[in-house]
């Protein structure tokens, strides 16, 4: 009977087991921290109180989530060759030891020594860039298989070994290829070479991800923000990060990735949540969208509100005692004039111009022998006089009565739009029937965007020091300059596939979308190993790349099994029915993904049948498993199995051809295990 000491899958079960109880001790240590004798105040209590309650959380010990998925045996000690270059400094103390478990984070016993290392810190990266070409000093690589959070396997790559031959790892292979119910979940166990040079990318430049269906460019940023926080946690502290994601379902879907990596304080928004200045209860037309959301439409709103700014026809008189104080109005037209040449933010402006006048008054009161000091400026900037020559020079303006007014006054915006729109474009935005007020304004979320490039005008938009954007195709380029307004100091992952581009304003290539954003420099990274999709799944939807966007990559699949996948000709919903009924005889979540016409026809037929299903956004559980999904909301999703239904549906339910075939593009490339495309009508011509 073999014992631990002879017994690898027994020695490394007892050292997850140590290494839990370890972890648990962290927690006990932090929970018992008595905060009474050090705070000096209430307000330094409650924010420590806080600090503690994150730590708290971060050091959950989830029981069905791995502990450490992967171990390092270096051939030296990774700290020595650091140590002897520096001249004898003392290494981290993971760094003196030669065998490193590697998991989701950091872990040590009572003495400081450490049972797991952060996946993020500086030793860990072999475990992803080691190979045989440059074992990067690692003699065994050990990968671990476990079914739930018990450990069930392991698997040894002697990457120093030359007699042992190259191998794809089992392991990794089945993780990949895991059933998913649930939200999305983190792949810091499978992240490839590839992957991780896109995550360890430093801070201080902006990274574009092109990235395909099932190449996990999601998952990338996402791992991308942990690391960042890991390597420059103080920073991004002051700073902050937020991911941006295309609508409430999707954000919903990945919120459990960084808090299973020990991150809790990143925040999540849509592009709509971050201009949501007025309340949108409107919609626009595909034309007026389009208009709406061109960049040039900054430049009209930067002349409307510029226009307000008006030169002084009389003179500014402060009243001091007996002595009357004259400033002519040529002297005040100069001040104004060189600050709009300055180009400084509106409110800035109006704020400046009243300090400008009484130091011109100041001046006059030198001349005459008075000795004023900054008291008497700051009196003289308050005096009604000239309060009530800025208010009439350089008004305080509201920037959604400034957007209403471009929207319903066409004089008003035939005036600053000439030279930048058309007569038929003008016309394009103009509302049919105008509102009395803002509130009473049926707002669209273009709007909101307008209305968000005019607040920046007048006041300076606070920048993040790190912002993550999926799905960035979609994007308009109004829409790209509100993101980058929050990432003005700050630098940005920005994640897409211009392939899966399904709005009418979708970008049509990266550099034009990243000089939007204002990032023109960041470097365009391409991913095109798929390790979701199966091969006869992506190779089928791959038919329509050269439609919608010819001339990019298409996915390569490296998945060892081809999955399932059948397109069958049905009579009506009840076949539909039985797909998704087949389906669910698998392991796994499932989803039925339709046109958004057909929704409630599908959903009726699953009642009538007793099937039970979910919206998306929705947290699937092992009783219901099935999604019905439209397909306008499947961008980001992903599922075990799909039934696809009506391909020609989802084609036909876009304003054009090219959109609808990117929608279905979008829609056929969802599955991870199988995928079933159900129809009675003709397939689009591209597909056969």
């Amino acid at each position: 009977m073999s014992t631990p000491a002879d017994d690898p899958l027994a020695r490394e079960r007892s050292h997850l087991a140590a290494s839990r109880a370890a972890l648990r001790a962290m927690r006990e240590d932090v929970e018992s921290l008595d905060i009474g004798d050090v705070t000096a105040n209430w307000v330094n209590a409650q924010i420590l109180e806080r600090q503690i309650g994150e730590r708290i959380k971060a050091l959950a010990d989830l029981s069905d989530t791995p502990l450490f998925f992967g171990r390092l045996d270096y051939l030296h000690a990774p700290g020595a060759e650091r140590a002897e270059r520096a001249g004898g400094e003392r290494p981290r103390p993971e760094e003196a030891y030669r065998t490193l478990h590697i998991g989701r984070r950091h872990v040590h016993d009572a003495d400081g020594d450490p049972m797991v290392i952060d996946w993020r810190a500086p030793v860990s990266q072999p475990f992803y860039r080691a190979s045989k070409k440059d074992p990067m000093d690692i003699g065994l690589r050990r990968r671990f298989g476990y079914t739930g959070g018990e450990l069930t396997a392991y698997e040894d790559e002697h990457l120093s070994d030359p007699a042992e031959a190259a191998r794809a790892s089992r392991l990794l292979q089945q993780e990949i290829e895991r059933p998913r119910v649930g939200p999305m979940r983190d792949i810091v166990a499978t992240i490839q070479p590839e992957q991780d040079e896109i995550v360890r990318s430093g801070l201080g430049g902006s990274v574009c991800v092109q990235g395909g269906p099932g190449t996990g460019k999601t998952a990338v940023g996402l791992h991308r923000v942990a690391y960042l926080l890991y390597a420059h946690r103080d920073r991004l502290a002051r700073t902050g990060t937020l991911v941006i994601g295309p609508n409430r379902s999707f954000l919903h879907y990945i919120e459990q990735v960084l808090p299973a990596l020990g991150e809790l304080t990143v925040r999540q928004a849509t592009v709509d949540d971050l201009v949501a200045h007025v309340e949108v209860r409107g919609t626009d037309d595909a034309a007026a969208a389009l208009v709406k959301g061109d960049a040039r439409m900054a430049e009209v709103v930067r002349r409307a509100l510029y226009a307000q700014v008006t030169m002084p026809a009389e003179p500014v008189v402060v009243v001091r005692g007996a002595r009357r104080w004259r400033v002519p109005a040529y002297e005040v037209e100069e001040m104004v004039r060189e600050l709009l040449d300055r180009g400084i933010r509106y409110g800035a402006a109006r704020e400046a111009l009243p300090q400008r006048i009484a130091h011109a008054v100041l001046v006059q009161m030198e001349r005459s022998g008075e000795a004023p000091d900054d008291r008497v400026q700051d009196a003289v900037a308050r005096d009604s006089a000239v309060k009530a020559a800025v208010k009439a020079i350089w008004p305080a303006v509201d920037p959604a009565k400034l957007v209403l007014r471009l929207l319903t006054d066409a004089g008003f915006l035939a005036e600053h739009a000439e030279g930048v729109l058309s007569e038929d474009e003008q016309k394009t935005i103009l509302s049919a029937k105008p509102a009395r007020s803002v509130k009473s304004a049926k707002w669209s979320a273009a709007d909101a965007v307008l209305i968000d490039e005019a607040k920046d005008l007048i006041d300076r938009t606070p920048s993040l020091g790190h912002v993550v954007l999926d799905e960035a195709q979609d994007l308009s380029p109004m829409q790209y300059r509100a993101v980058g307004r929050r990432c003005t100091t700050g630098s940005a992952t920005v994640l897409g596939d211009l392939a899966q581009g399904t709005t009418p304003w979708a970008t049509r290539s990266w550099q034009e979308a990243l000089a939007h954003l204002g990032k023109d420099d960041a470097v365009v990274e391409e991913l095109t190993a798929g390790f979701r999709v199966p091969a006869d799944v992506i190779a089928y939807a791959s038919r329509l790349l050269p439609h919608i966007a010819p001339g990019l990559t298409p996915v390569a699949s490296v998945r060892e099994n081809p999955g399932e996948f059948q397109v069958r000709r049905v009579a009506g919903d009840t076949d539909v029915v039985a797909a998704c009924a087949e389906s669910l005889t698998h392991e796994g979540s499932i989803g039925l993904i339709a046109a958004d016409a057909r929704v409630p026809a599908l959903a009726e037929a699953l009642g009538s049948a007793g099937i039970g299903h979910l919206a998306p956004g929705e947290e699937t559980s092992r009783e219901t498993r099935l999604t019905l999904v439209p397909a306008s909301l499947a961008k980001g999703l992903e599922y075990d199995y799909v039934v696809l239904d009506e391909p020609q549906a989802v084609v036909d339910g876009e304003p054009d051809e090219r959109t609808g075939l990117r929608r279905l593009y979008v829609a056929l490339t969802r599955a991870v295990s199988g995928l079933t495309v159900t129809h009675t009508a003709p397939l689009p011509a591209q597909l056969t």
